[in-house]
């Protein structure tokens, strides 16, 4: 089932398929280049990346089938209310939209694109304060934008999230985001809730909490990286 035309309640943001046709042609400049970096990037290999494949595993199949939606947010002030606002929507919607019966509904992807902003920090701002909504349902709240210096997870100087156009984007959690929710024993409680369901509740709590990571991402990452590392020699 390919990505529909959603409007969020709240705030009237129209989130559409990317690759379709959008209800508004006056952000087809903004498209273009986000299609531009979609298709020349995330699909592609890239030899800093630190592992074979392309750097977004999930991503051709999703806009090969028209399920990565956006929805452009212009201006250059928005504030970190109105973003958290069009974010409520955008989580409502991508919750409605992987919660139908169909085998495709892990590849949906919906994405809050701000052309016009400048000033990023609302954009890690609001990051923080909606990614536990998210992963408590099992999914991701990822933030992109020009300098984003979020490292990756196979080689720390690459900058997976660095991106020509700010945005926040919800998708499916996969097994390789544990790294990134080290830092709290709830994130940490969804990932097993979502990937170890046989695991008792009780345990997968002790588990959480003897596993969250205070210390910097990179330094999780490290870890993460070490121990597969460690598996994959033995």
């Amino acid at each position: 089932m390919s990505m529909q035309r959603h409007v969020g309640p709240r705030s009237g943001t129209v989130w559409a398929d990317l690759f379709g046709d959008l209800p508004d042609h006056s952000h087809e400049a903004s498209a273009q280049v986000l299609r531009a970096w979609i298709g020349g990037y995330l699909v592609e290999p890239h030899p800093d990346l630190g592992r074979a494949g392309p750097v977004c595993p999930f991503v051709r199949p999703s806009v090969e089938k028209h399920l990565f939606g956006v929805a452009f947010v212009h201006g250059a002030h928005v504030d970190a209310g109105t973003l958290t606002t069009i974010v409520a929507d955008q989580y409502d919607l991508y919750l409605r939209l992987v919660d139908e019966d169909d085998r495709d509904r892990t590849l949906k992807a919906l994405a809050t694109v701000l052309p016009d902003l400048t000033d990023f920090t609302v954009i890690d701002e609001v990051h923080a304060g909606c990614k536990s909504r998210f992963v408590e349902r099992g999914c991701m709240l990822g933030q992109f934008y020009p300098g984003c210096s979020q490292p990756g997870l196979w080689n720390h100087d690459f900058h997976p999230l660095d991106a020509p156009l700010p945005m926040l984007v919800a998708r499916n959690m996969m097994t390789t985001d544990f790294p990134f929710l080290m830092g709290r024993p709830e994130w940490l409680r969804a990932y097993f809730k979502k990937f170890a369901p046989g695991l008792p509740s009780a345990l997968r709590l002790i588990l959480a909490k003897r596993m969250t990571y205070e210390g910097d991402v990179v330094e999780a990452i490290t870890a993460h990286h070490e121990m597969v590392g460690n598996e994959q020699a033995h």
